[in-house]
């Protein structure tokens, strides 16, 4: 999967944009239950969220130009149903 800009809004603290709390990307509006991870590299800060479904979600927010990236993805594992 390629990198996908998204739109994400933060919950917005002291110190300004501190944590995603919604994701909009693709015609899905996608709300976070949990912020699993946070680091930073030169010029971004990472997250690794899990929104309401139990997918987990790889965002990046590169800090210079205000733009979130969705940089991975992981299914949450569903329950496989045999007849």
């Amino acid at each position: 999967m390629g990198e996908q800009i998204v739109r994400v809004e933060c919950y917005a603290g002291y110190r300004g944009d501190e944590r995603p709390i919604r994701l909009h990307f693709g015609g899905c509006d996608l709300e976070v239950v949990s912020v699993e991870d946070r680091w930073n590299s030169p010029g971004a800060t990472f997250f690794r969220v899990v929104v309401d479904g139990g997918d987990h979600y790889v965002l990046r927010h590169e800090d210079a130009q205000d733009v979130w990236c969705l940089t991975a993805f992981r299914a949450a594992q569903r329950p496989t149903y045999k007849d």
